[in-house]
């Protein structure tokens, strides 16, 4: 009997020491969070509870935040401060190991992060897109879609890079056809200048069996600014000029373009997601004629790794060759499957 008490009181210790450990945020209406803290900016703070998942708070519905492990807390002047952090009216403290309590005002903070979140920070992550399709009967067809991204995010700069490709087979009455042929490549840099503005530049590579496209190559930037920037909804809008070498079978072009496009990121749960990209690309060398792409997409995560992912891309060209349609839409679906930590896919 007692061992039994024993037992009980340890357990409870160990209970209250791991409810001790976690970061306590209570609310202006007397609710208490317990859980912890994984990311923070100027607007809100995000939690991770074992009772319900992951939580956006906004700061405005903060009366207090306790945090039991050190949080890196990134100021607008760029200092890096570690410790425990605890706030005051619209202040964070932050208790370091060698320079004793800093306080800064909850304005002058860019972003907290946990320390698996800083880990991850400015790493390079990615994504792996694959679907395959097949038919057998009177007629045979396969189709095998692949793309990979990848993107390197921290608060000044974001690289990313990309390639998706396309192919389709079908055999009917012993004669085989290829009915798509194509490979999207891109990559491109963007400087934050400001909070919301930034700088970016950009080279895309495409190829089109069926367009008769051997290559296209574009080179161009601009600026853009953050609509919308938070970690549940981003919204940019872009604007800038591009240099365009399109080689196709029978004929060279080369032409001045300018660049209007927007792109919208939104994370409906912690399941589920959505995006859009939409580029504009009037031409300034043969006036009237322009090229448009639009990609879209929906993405289910069904485990920390894999999600299921439904694409739908638009090329459009305004001036095919001779012969042929100026519109290729694509849709394919299948599985994701997540490479370290994809920040800003």
């Amino acid at each position: 009997m007692q061992i039994c008490r024993s037992a009980l009181v340890l357990v409870l210790l160990l209970i209250s020491s791991l409810s001790c450990r976690a970061d306590q945020i209570t609310l202006k209406n007397g609710d208490r969070i317990t859980g912890s803290v994984t990311t923070a900016d100027g607007k809100a703070v995000n939690v991770k509870t074992e009772y319900a998942g992951d939580l956006t708070i906004k700061w405005e519905a903060i009366q207090s935040i306790s945090s039991s492990e050190p949080l890196y807390v990134t100021a607008n002047d760029g200092r890096l401060i570690v410790g425990t952090v605890s706030s005051s009216n619209d202040n964070l403290e932050i208790a370091t190991a060698n320079s004793g309590t800093v306080t800064l005002n909850r304005d002058s903070v860019r972003g907290v992060r946990s320390q698996s979140e800083q880990k991850a920070y400015g790493a390079w992550g990615g994504v792996l897109v694959t679907g395959l399709s097949l038919a057998r009967g009177n007629a045979n067809t396969s189709t095998f879609t692949v793309g990979a991204h990848g993107a390197r995010t921290t608060d000044k700069d974001k690289a990313s890079a990309f390639a998706t490709s396309i192919y389709s087979q079908g055999r009917s009455n012993g004669v085989s056809l290829t009915t798509a042929s194509a490979i999207n490549a891109g990559l491109r840099y963007d400087f934050n200048l400001s909070p919301r503005l930034f700088a970016f530049a950009f080279t895309d590579f495409d190829h089109d069996r069926f367009q008769q496209l051997d290559l296209r190559n574009v080179i161009g930037g601009g600026i853009g600014e953050h609509v919308v920037k938070s970690d549940s909804t981003t919204l940019d809008v872009f604007g800038g000029l591009s240099f365009n070498q399109e080689f196709f079978s029978t004929l060279t072009r080369r032409s001045a373009e300018a660049l209007a496009g927007e792109e919208f990121d939104r994370k409906l749960s912690s399941a589920f997601s959505v995006k859009e990209r939409l580029e504009f690309y009037p031409n300034l060398s043969d006036l009237g004629q322009y090229r448009m792409v639009f990609d879209t997409g929906a993405i289910t995560k069904v485990s920390k790794v894999i999600s299921w992912q439904l694409d739908i891309s638009d090329r459009y060209l305004s001036n095919p060759i001779l012969g042929l349609k100026g519109n290729d839409l694509l849709l394919t679906t299948g599985l994701r499957v997540t490479l370290g930590s994809p920040k800003g896919l």
